[in-house]
Order: structure tokens, then sequence, then C-alpha cells
């Protein structure tokens, strides 16, 4: 699959005691592709509920009695493509505020994440199915010229293709062995339904879109057309720094912020990694992906918010071949940039000088050497 993690979409399948590490737990992102046939609701619960025995236990999870292998084929190096986008409804297009690649290395035993900066001023190749004919864009904006399906109404899984082809001719990772879609009101549930995560906050953040009680900030009068950058006023939730317990909503906010941080979205994109990882870590210390009911009532909550394609395998089977991965081993790789202007007008990010080099080392699976000689990629607060 060239460029894109396949020309089917199984929100399936299987639960997951590593994918609960990487993709449903990570803190919900969903692993979706370009269709196929997509299972949401109910339909997800069921097949997850197909794969227990009489006991209640996951079939293959390594309890007495399992004989189901991983798949020959579920082998590594392996790519993941992960987008995060906000709820709208389907007569708006998607945008992906979120991108992060997992690449796990040929071992299997370890996690690379980075994210592709949401501003990054790229060439986005032209997309037949809505006519899109290719151009300078914001990446963040693919999903969206993608999406179109006609009658005004726009549909994430397509998009999520132009997205794909879009990460691949930047990095050169002509695979995404899989890929994940998330909906942030998805986020918000499956964060309710694991009871909040415990993470450590490492600067000062304030909140651009809630007060200290959680409800929204009030908005200016003049800015109720949506027309203004910062149309917020009033008092700010707050995120100092330390480790604290937060519940979904606070979660969700704090991942949000770019405003007012030193690095903007590229401090964001730090903090959802964190994130990604607190929410691995606690659903590993707390049994999480031992226990296949809580499991299921876990990737049930986010609903139809949550897509997963596993290039032709589900959820389960992806666990047995991760099964061997170690939260404590998942390392969050930086990439920073500057702005990219043209007669004074913002264009967006441009990567700094570096990152070509790190997406070699990922194509050729050697990230590791990589880092260790240019550990100014790692981030340290991860």
């Amino acid at each position: 699959m060239r460029g894109e993690v396949g020309d089917r979409v199984d929100k399936s399948a299987k639960r997951a005691p590593l994918w609960a590490r990487l993709s449903a737990v990570f803190g919900a992102v969903l692993m979706a592709a370009s269709g196929g046939v997509l299972v949401t609701g109910s339909a997800l619960l069921s097949k997850y509920t197909d794969s227990l025995d009489a006991d209640g236990r996951l079939i293959g999870s390594g309890a007495p009695g399992d004989s189901r292998t991983a798949p020959a084929d579920i082998k590594g190096p392996l790519n993941i493509l992960m987008a995060g986008i906000d709820p709208r409804d389907d007569h708006s297009p998607p945008l992906s505020d979120s991108i992060i690649v997992a690449h796990i290395p040929a071992g299997m035993n370890q996690v690379y994440m980075f994210s592709i900066p949401r501003d990054l001023y790229v060439d986005i190749p032209p997309f037949e199915p809505t006519g899109f004919g290719g151009g300078k864009s914001k990446i963040n904006a693919a999903m969206s010229y993608g999406s179109s399906v006609g009658g005004g109404r726009h549909d994430v899984k397509q998009g999520f293709q132009l997205l794909a082809r879009t990460v691949s001719q930047l990095t050169g990772i002509d695979d995404f062995q899989a890929g994940a879609i998330i909906n942030f009101g998805g986020f918000k549930q499956i964060v309710e339904a694991m009871g909040g995560v415990t993470m450590t906050v490492d600067m000062p953040v304030r909140s651009e879109h809630l007060q200290p009680d959680g409800t929204p900030r009030h908005r200016r009068p003049e800015c109720a057309d949506n027309s203004c950058a910062h149309p917020y006023i009033g008092p700010q939730k707050m995120y100092p720094p330390g480790r604290y317990h937060l519940a979904a909503w606070e979660a969700l906010d704090y991942v949000r912020q770019r405003y007012g941080l030193p690095n903007s979205d590229y401090d964001r994109q730090r903090h959802q990694q964190q994130f990604i990882k607190a929410m691995a870590k606690q659903a590993m210390s707390k049994g999480v992906v031992s226990d296949p009911a809580r499991m299921l009532k876990i990737l049930d909550s986010a609903g139809d918010a949550l897509t997963f394609d596993g290039n032709g395998h589900g959820v389960l089977d992806w666990a047995l071949a991760l099964r061997n991965l170690n939260t404590d081993s998942m390392i969050s790789v930086k990439l920073t940039g500057d702005g990219a202007y043209e007669g004074g007008r913002y264009l967006g990010e441009t990567l700094a000088p570096g990152s070509e080099e790190f997406f070699a080392a990922v194509r050729e699976d050697r990230i590791q050497e990589f880092l260790l000689a240019h550990p100014e990629f790692v981030n340290k607060n991860s």
C-alpha cells in the first residue's frame, strides 16, 4: 500500500493487549484507513465478544488453553499512521489537527513516535476521487481536500487516503501497515472509560477554551461570527507543572493547547505524545489489557468516533503480534521547524535541517542509531 493504510477500513475487530498500548488505549487514536468495511458502535462490541471464550477470557491472550497465534505477515518494521480530528458532521470538511506516526522496529519490542506539525507547508498530491489537482498547503488540510463525496457531504475515511499519501510523499515511507483516525469527542469518551489519566505536566499551560470549572469561556461580542483568532475572555483553566490525575475533559483540553506556549504547536505535539505514553502505561499497570470485559467497554465507549484498519487483520491479531512491546520503552521524537513566509505572509511551517535524515532512518529501520548520534531529536520530558 503506497502512502495509504489500505484501501479498506475495518473499524474492527478483536481486542488488544497491545494496541491497547498503541491504538485504542493510546488515548483514542483509531486505526483507520481508506475503503473497505466500516464497523462501529455495537457491531464493534460484538466483534470483540466473538474473541472471548466461555469464561470471558480473550482468546489468544496467553491464558491456559489459548491456541491462537499472531499472523505471520504482521512483522517489523511497521509504520502506523494516526490522525486526530475535531468533532464535526459529515457536511463539514475534516482537518487533521494531530498527526502521529508510530514506528515499530524489526525486533517488535520498541515504539518510536513522531508528530507531523499540523501547519507544515507541503505539497499535497492530486486526488482523483475529489478532482483535487494537487498543490501547496498546510498538511492538516489534506483530509479536507480528499474528503468530498458529493452532495455537500464529506467522508473522513476517504480524506484519510489523501492524508496518508501526503505523509508518504513527505517522509518517503511507502507503506503504512495500519492507520487510525480519532474524533476528539471519542477521545474524551475513552479517557472517561479509563477513569482519567495520570501524567506529568511539564510547563505552565493556560486553556484557551475553558474556565477553571471546565465550562466554556465567554466570547467577545464582536467575535460571534468566529472571525477572531482569539475570541475568548474571562478566567482560564490552568495546568501548573507537576504530576496530576486529569479527568477526561482536562486531558482533552490540555493536549489541545498551543497558544501561549513557548514553542506553540511543537510543545502541543510533545504533550500529545506524553499523553499517549501515559495512557498506554496506565492501561498496562491497571490490568485493562488483561480484562476483556473492561477493554470491551472502553473500546465501545468511543462509538462511531473510532475507526480501525489493520491491513486486513483485526485488533486481536495485532495484539498477538505486538504482545512484547514495552510501554516503558516508548520513545517520543521531536521534529522542529520554523515559519514559511511569502511576501511577509505566513504560509505555514517548514521542518528544520536534519529531518530528511531522520525520515531516512525511519525508512531504513535504524532510528536507534540515528537518535544516538542526534540526541537533540529526543523529547527529554516524555
